[in-house]
């Protein structure tokens, strides 16, 4: 691969001064261009219509004829020049030094140069212009990203699935996504909205399994003031608000008969009757399913009905699992290893061989969700530019062990104790919070209450 040079300017009006900077910035493999005045360096970048990839670092006298350092960096600030600017004064000028400092110059340097201290700054200020231009080309990706699909993979299923979604996009057919927990249902959901003829109208995520039952159909379909104990205002329903757009319903295999018999009623009508109201409203929505179940073994156990069940899955899309996507792993691990190092400005160029294998022999029973949760830990937590095997997570099998073996001194409250077994069962489960709620035998919405109420205590 071919390794870019850095572009280091030198603007000074003294001969032997640049010269002497051009010697030394060459020895350290820098590319130098050294300009006598400032004013001909600003006119050269004037010419570069705003294209600043030839240079990485300036270096400024700050007293010279005609335009000052001081002017330049001025200048180049009220254009938004992203480039760092190291300024060079004498002892008796570092003030305005400081100065400059505070409107945006990178550093600065004291003559008579320390050509040690100057090789420091100018590998500091060349850090942040790799960083610089990485984020910039990442938020750039990202808006690209937006604006399309949003969803990485190269495998042959994944390339299926994006294939499908640019077919169905344009329609306004019912879709039910189905694939296990983590697997990026929503994100399908929300490309489909994106790519389609609603994308200007609203997007609004229900989770069925997440708000108690007693409450979801007055969240799906509104209530009237006094409709029931605690309806003191009137409220619009979520199917109602998002007239025009669409509605993802997620976990549609939590939804118990009664709703399953409404929402089939609004499917087939296009009105929704609030709570304590007897009168239809129109409606003009989309609908989205997803689930983690298999509905047609919840049709033969009676707990789906199977009419509801064709009204959705007009347009069926499975998302496999990422332990059957193994050409995606290190697509999406690189994908997200860039997206979190532009989020929090720290700089990774990569993956240690190692750390790559261990990527392959994970099990990722939490599928991408955990992907990306392991690499955003990653990021933040790995010390070096590169991540290695040691900063991804390893199969602790002794996981609450040794949360008990750490408590030996402080000892934790039961809600503590409780909230460390239930995040280690959804662990060991894959994520999956079905699975989880059966281990721990509590019913899910048990289970979600008790993680709202963890966050809760947590702020």
């Amino acid at each position: 691969m071919k390794v870019q040079i850095a572009q280091v300017w030198v603007i000074d009006d003294d001969e032997g001064m640049r010269m002497l900077l051009s010697d030394f910035l060459s020895s350290q493999n820098y590319a130098v261009s050294t300009f006598s005045r400032a004013d001909e360096a600003h006119k050269y970048l004037k010419q570069m219509t705003g294209d600043y990839s030839a240079v990485d670092l300036i270096i400024s006298d700050i007293r010279m004829p005609g335009m000052s350092g001081l002017e330049f960096l001025d200048e180049m600030l009220s254009q938004n020049f992203s480039v760092p600017i190291v300024l060079m004064t004498a002892f008796g000028s570092i003030e305005s030094a400081i100065d400059a400092m505070k409107k945006g110059a990178y550093d600065y340097i004291v003559k008579p140069l320390k050509l040690a201290e100057l090789r420091v700054i100018a590998e500091r200020a060349l850090e942040l212009r790799r960083l610089r231009r990485d984020n910039k080309i990442m938020r750039d990706h990202f808006k690209t990203q937006r604006s399309c699909v949003g969803i990485v993979g190269k495998s042959k299923k994944m390339q299926d699935v994006f294939a499908t979604i640019e077919r169905v996009a344009q329609t306004s057919a019912n879709v039910l996504i189905t694939g296990e927990s983590g697997t990026g249902k929503e994100m399908v959901a929300r490309a489909l909205h994106e790519a389609g003829t609603r994308a200007n109208k609203p997007f609004v995520a229900i989770n069925c399994a997440a708000i108690p039952e007693l409450l979801l159909e007055s969240e799906l379909f509104g209530h009237e003031k006094g409709a029931f104990t605690g309806a003191l205002h009137q409220k619009i329903g979520l199917l109602e608000s998002a007239n025009g757009g669409t509605v993802f319903l997620d976990e549609i295999g939590d939804m118990n008969a009664d709703l399953q018999a409404k929402l089939l009623r609004v499917i087939q009508e296009r009105k929704v009757r609030p709570v304590g109201n007897n009168k239809l409203h129109d409606i003009d929505v989309r609908i989205i399913a997803a689930t983690h179940k298999n509905l047609k073994n919840e049709i033969e156990n009676g707990k789906f009905r199977e009419d509801l069940f064709y009204r959705l899955s007009v347009i069926p899309l499975h998302l496999p699992p990422l332990r059957e996507r193994d050409d995606d792993i290190l697509v999406l691990a690189d994908f997200f290893m860039k997206k979190y190092s532009a989020m929090h400005n720290i700089f990774k160029s990569g993956f240690s061989v190692d750390a790559i294998q261990s990527l392959y022999e994970h099990p990722w029973r939490g599928n991408v969700r955990e992907l990306e949760n392991a690499l955003e830990r990653a990021v933040i937590l790995g010390k070096g530019h590169c991540i290695e095997k040691c900063d991804l997570p390893a199969l602790e099998e002794n996981a609450f062990g040794g949360f008990f073996a750490s408590i030996k001194n402080n000892l934790p409250s039961l809600a503590e104790v409780e909230k460390e077994y239930i995040n280690f069962v959804i662990a060991r489960s894959g994520g999956s919070k079905e699975k989880a709620a059966k281990i721990l035998g509590i019913n899910r919405r048990t289970l979600y209450r008790k993680d709202i109420e963890a966050e809760s205590n947590e702020k």
